[in-house]
């Protein structure tokens, strides 16, 4: 059976958008520690970064991504545990969309977990998607930052371009800005507890590919015609 991200070379196999109708270029959002954003904000108040974010937006994008395996630790800078760890590299896409911006299933999936992580910095409420076919080895998907209100249940089925949760505000996302955490995460690291770790530190980065890939091959952002 394949592996992940080669399915998404497959006849076989139907990738469906995470979020439906995103048009135009994306808004590319450096949070790396070389990025000249924090000479424009504050990046730890994150209510003047979503208006930063939507001035940046307006008129030119709909929507937006920040990078997987970022070194942000400036955005981490006030998280003891990431310092002291020095998990700063990011698992995950960013995907920037607006406020209660519907997510959609990618691929058949079971709902490993649907719940919420409380504090300032985490997940807030967040998903994660079992994929399992017997064209390609089982794999999760994990989405952050979510509406609290609007989770599924835990167990349940969805179709491929299935709506199952919605972007969360403020207080209930983590206090970021508005987006979700797309990240992918293998058997194994499931296994070694990445459902709980967005970030990694450098010294993991080799054997990343093995646990928590590159998310870009299952985000599609159009429609077949």
């Amino acid at each position: 059976m394949l592996k992940y991200p080669y399915i998404a070379y497959s006849n076989k196999v139907d990738i469906q958008p995470v979020f439906k109708d995103l048009t135009g270029d994306p808004l590319v959002v450096d949070l790396s520690v070389h990025s000249n954003i924090f000479n424009a904000v504050d990046i730890h108040d994150q209510k003047a970064f979503q208006k930063f974010l939507d001035e940046l937006m307006k008129d030119q994008y709909t929507w937006g991504v920040a990078s997987y395996l970022e070194n942000r630790g400036i955005v981490l800078s006030r998280y003891p545990q990431m310092v002291e760890e020095k998990r700063f590299f990011h698992l995950g896409l960013d995907v920037i969309v607006p406020l209660d911006t519907p997510l959609h299933a990618p691929l058949p999936a079971r709902v490993m977990e649907s719940g919420y992580e409380q504090g300032q910095g985490n997940y807030g409420a967040h998903v994660l998607l079992m994929h399992e076919s017997p064209d390609f080895e089982t794999f999760y998907s994990f989405y952050g930052h979510l509406n609290k209100a609007k989770l599924p249940a835990t167990g349940t089925k969805l179709m491929a371009g299935e709506a199952f949760a919605c972007i969360g505000d403020f207080h209930e996302n983590g206090n970021w800005f508005y987006h979700t955490h797309l990240q992918v995460i293998t058997r194994k690291g499931l296994d070694q507890g990445y459902l709980s770790k967005g970030y990694c530190a450098a010294r993991d980065l080799s054997v990343m590919d093995s646990i928590c890939p590159s998310p870009l091959p299952l985000f599609r952002v159009c429609h077949d015609t």
